[in-house]
């Protein structure tokens, strides 16, 4: 029964998908002038879903993939280290303009060798270098749709794009989890080998479904409503620049042309020079909020796993016990907890809420951080005593979901007011450099959320250790027999 489950569970993802794909168009015909939007916010929905889920199974499957006596953590690095070199070398180091069809067939076909590398080989070495594959095409291809929703206007049009592309990510999460728990009784080879089938949703999105940006500069896009903001000028400023009144080219074929460009026989590239005097303003600004995923991660992967507890008691907690049936559900439900409140906060652009102020952008990372504090003194301490055991998971409960809001409203937010940003006054008489500069803004920054995760994957093991010689310590055992 688990065989068959687990198949139909991929199966059932692929075809719904390429049944969406089919039929977009006869989907949605009565909603008028606001097709376009829907299809462009799914499209990239599913560009941040499939681009993270791999990621997500990946760890999910963690314990599976190598020997009882390997570390753990080596996946969990194996799994973000090549994405941060994705995340550098590309926007850092390539010069000239995107290639968003090349980029996109390439991500495509890496992941699927990455995985089919997971599923076919048993030895340790070839797991991790499939893992390496599939983690920097995951890299690759959020810079690149990050980078893609620039090429949209007005802005509310790409802010649109940002807000769907993160609440995406967001419900990878969820998604990759129960998609390795429905298909792990399959085995790696089956169950991963299954999972190669999802990146072929990418291309058929980006090259059936996916609005191209110049059907948008018409007055199809004058009913979209954007996303009240403290900043609302922003719109009508932009929308005056030459770079939104003319005609964008396909991103199919076209995109190899140089039709935006005042000169089309002179190439144009961004210096390092120039790409220094773009990333300054934006070192304090946006890439300092991402780094919470420092604290983010460091919580999830070594403070949440010896957050346990005696089983509650089905006399005294009726409810809990409904859920807790032995000290290793702890962690899943922590797990669980947190990517529920990562996606619900990833999408609240999506789902229409006011973005935060610019002012306020790094107020979530303070905030984890005070959680972070808060659930390691809880870990290593206590806060309640030891009969109470009901008031530490619900105090948890309510933390975790804490962190979980503000990863989620730091990344969505921090995306979504670089894709806002005019461009430089300076270089809008130069279409084509304008376009490159607002490309490499926002994909510039990426690498500080993927730095900070692979500094709390280093950190993660050592406080893990600590917490639990802390509760031996004080007679708590609990964080030894798993």
């Amino acid at each position: 029964m688990r065989r068959n489950n687990g198949v139909a569970s991929i199966v059932s993802v692929f075809l719904c998908t390429g049944c969406f794909v089919q039929y977009a168009d006869a989907l949605f015909p009565f909603l008028g002038e606001r097709r376009l939007l829907l299809k462009l916010g799914l499209s990239f929905f599913l560009f941040g879903l499939i681009n993270n889920v791999l990621y997500v199974v990946i760890l999910s499957a963690a314990l599976d993939l190598v020997p009882p006596s390997t570390p753990k953590g080596i996946i969990a690095f194996c799994n973000i280290a090549p994405a941060l070199i994705a995340k550098v070398g590309w926007p850092y180091l390539l010069k000239g303009q995107i290639r968003y069809a090349r980029r996109v067939v390439g991500c495509c076909l890496l992941s699927v060798l990455g995985m089919l590398v997971v599923a076919l080989h048993e030895s340790l070495f070839s797991r991790l270098m499939g893992i390496a594959l599939a983690s920097f095409s995951s890299g690759l291809g959020e810079l690149t749709f990050l980078q893609l929703s620039t090429t949209y206007s007005p802005p509310s049009v790409g802010g649109h794009s940002v807000g769907y592309f993160a609440s995406g990510t967001g419900a990878a999460g969820l998604v990759g989890a129960f998609l390795w728990w429905e298909v792990r009784g399959l085995g790696v080879r089956t169950g991963v080998g299954l999972s190669a089938v999802l990146p072929f949703v990418v291309p058929l999105v980006y090259f059936f479904v996916l609005p191209r940006p110049g059907v948008f500069l018409h007055p199809i896009s004058q009913s979209y409503t954007a996303i009240p903001s403290d900043e609302a000028t922003i719109d009508a400023e932009v929308e005056t620049s030459p770079l939104y009144g003319a005609e964008e080219s396909s991103l199919g074929g076209a995109e190899d042309s140089n039709d935006v460009s005042i000169n089309p026989k002179v190439a144009v590239s961004l210096s390092a020079a120039d790409k220094w005097r773009l990333v300054r303003p934006m070192l304090v600004k946006y890439m300092l909020p991402l780094c919470k995923s420092t604290f983010e991660y460091t919580i999830n992967q070594g403070v949440a796993p010896t957050l346990l507890y005696p089983v509650p008691s089905r006399e005294r907690y009726a409810l809990l016990s409904k859920i807790i049936h032995s000290v290793r559900d702890y962690y899943p439900l922590w797990q669980l907890v947190y990517q529920t409140t990562v996606f619900l906060s990833r999408s609240s652009i999506s789902f229409g809420i006011r973005p935060l102020p610019a002012r306020l952008l790094p107020a979530p990372a303070v905030v984890q951080l005070l959680v972070l504090l808060i659930l390691m003194f809880e870990s290593a301490v206590g806060l309640f005593p030891e009969d109470r055991e009901g008031r530490s998971i619900t105090l948890v409960f309510l933390l975790i979901s804490l962190e979980g809001i503000c990863g989620g409203l730091a990344y969505v937010n921090v995306f979504y007011r670089i894709n806002q940003e005019k461009p430089d006054s300076a270089t809008t008489h130069n279409l084509e450099r304008t376009k490159q500069e607002l490309e490499f803004k926002i994909g510039s920054i990426g690498f500080a959320d993927s730095s900070g995760i692979l500094l709390a994957s280093l950190l993660a093991v050592p406080t893990e250790m600590e917490l639990c010689k802390a509760q031996v310590a004080r007679g708590k055992l609990l964080c030894k027999g798993l």
